[in-house]
């Protein structure tokens, strides 16, 4: 078993951005990091050796349009595309960290949090978006929201572990889909 300060000598953060007091300059900067999202696969795909791995922003933009396919009016429908849009912005920074790393949930909650608030206060000054971002993110890592929203909930990777019915629904219809298509493949591999 790898010790967690092994796992995390492999691993090498980018360093943290630092002002130039140019906030034009800086806002580039963050605008820039954020195209990492792009090209950072999503470490599970990975892992599991699925073709073409989605990127992460890959994941966030399909979170923000399964958001805005919900019918359920009592959420916040607006709210959610804003924070699936955000959920997983500090992996521009510290990339799709994956348990199998052996990086705590603590630590890897301290480095994405440290990579937010270098986002919000050196790369865009504390302005009212960056503000929003940050709540939106805080919000949803805190998995309490201020108004009812899909949040973790919706977000949640594990399937099994969704309490929304309407999303439930999907995620069964996925699991469905997963699985004809996997004895597709193996009567294809077999005959």
């Amino acid at each position: 078993m790898t010790s967690n300060s092994e796992a995390q000598s492999r691993r090498v953060f980018p360093p943290l951005y630092k002002s130039s007091g140019d906030s034009a300059t800086d806002r580039l900067a963050f605008f820039h990091i954020l195209e990492r999202l792009k090209t950072q696969k999503r470490t599970g795909w990975v892992d599991n050796n699925i073709p073409n791995p989605e990127s992460i922003s890959d994941h966030m933009y399909r979170m923000a349009v399964l958001a805005m396919c919900v019918s359920d009016q009592s959420l916040d429908v607006a709210k959610c595309v804003m924070m699936a849009i955000v959920h997983d912005l500090a992996e521009a920074q510290v990339g799709d960290i994956a348990p199998r790393e052996g990086i705590s949930k603590a630590e890897k909650r301290r480095l994405e949090t440290e990579a937010m608030q270098n986002f919000v206060h050196e790369m865009l000054h504390d302005s009212p978006a960056a503000l929003k971002i940050m709540s939106l993110w805080r919000e949803y890592e805190d998995r309490r929201p201020q108004k009812p929203s899909l949040s973790r909930p919706f977000f949640d990777s594990s399937i099994p572990h969704i309490r929304h019915t309407e999303v439930r629904e999907w995620g069964a219809d996925l699991l469905r889909e997963r699985e004809e298509m996997g004895a597709e493949a193996r009567y294809q591999r077999d005959n």
